[in-house]
């Protein structure tokens, strides 16, 4: 079972990069299931709509999953309640629309579990989100209720990151991180089998600040400048990573970054 993770998408050059590659790369890669973080999908780089939700899934997406920006297009709140393949962070303040874990059947019939977590510090307040893991392991077991459980780790600092990767480890495939949209060079199977990426890098221009426009973020830090961020319009680098399953134990065989064009292709 070969799994492909990819990390934030950035506004609309983010989305049509994934649109008009992620066919050939699931192809060339022989990847069985496919889930992306869209929380940064719309065109101002905030937020999701239902429309680049279609838009993912036509082009071969499985699940999304998000974070902080979940709710920055209102549209969405009422979109998520309907579509079963959109998740939000599992540990938001309850009542929230839709939900943050699901299992999902992949197209060779086996059980994809995907778990959408938000760290604590420096994030918009959610519950805790180590008492809210520990609860769904309680609760949830690989090889029982999924053959493969993903988690999407979406929090600012690494230490929260590294610290549920081994919470999580011997019990999930993959524990990857989002939001600071930088790919780290860590990739790695952790002791009891677990694959762990601290983050996974973003779907955009990285000629940027984080993916939005280089200058007008400067003008921002120099506080020259009160105007919105908005993303930047080069060309796009597609960062997440690729993981290999084992079908006996649901854990992971291998694992290893992708990156695919743009600024990051030649490293």
């Amino acid at each position: 079972m070969r799994i492909l993770f990819l990390g934030d998408i950035i506004g609309i050059p983010g989305c049509s990069k994934v649109k008009n590659n992620l066919p050939d790369q699931i192809i060339q890669n022989k990847i069985d299931f496919v889930i992306v973080n869209g929380e940064n999908a719309a065109e101002s780089g905030v937020g999701l709509t239902k429309e680049i939700c279609n838009n993912l899934f036509d082009c071969g997406v499985d699940v999304i999953t998000t974070g902080n920006h979940v709710w920055d297009q209102k549209e969405i709140m009422k979109h998520i309640d309907k579509e079963n393949r959109l998740l939000r962070p599992h540990n938001l303040f309850e009542p929230a629309p839709g939900k943050g874990f699901e299992v999902y059947t992949s197209k060779t019939n086996l059980k994809v579990g995907v778990l959408n977590l938000m760290g604590n510090v420096f994030m918009k307040k959610c519950e805790n989100v180590f008492s809210s893991a520990q609860n769904f392991l309680k609760k949830y077991k690989l090889k029982k209720d999924f053959d493969f459980l993903i988690v999407d780790f979406h929090g600012e600092i690494t230490s929260e990151k590294n610290a549920m990767g081994h919470l999580f480890d011997g019990k999930a495939s993959l524990v990857i991180g989002t939001h600071t949209h930088v790919p780290t060079n860590d990739a790695r199977i952790l002791k009891n089998g677990t694959g762990y990426q601290t983050d996974a890098g973003m779907c955009g221009d990285y000629n940027s600040v984080i993916g939005m426009d280089k200058e007008n973020s400067l003008k921002r830090f120099l506080k020259a400048d009160s105007t919105k961020l908005f993303p930047a319009s080069g060309e796009v680098t597609l960062s997440g990573a690729i993981v290999d399953c084992n079908l006996e134990t649901g854990l992971a065989k291998s694992i290893k970054s992708f990156i695919f064009d743009g600024q990051l292709k030649n490293n």
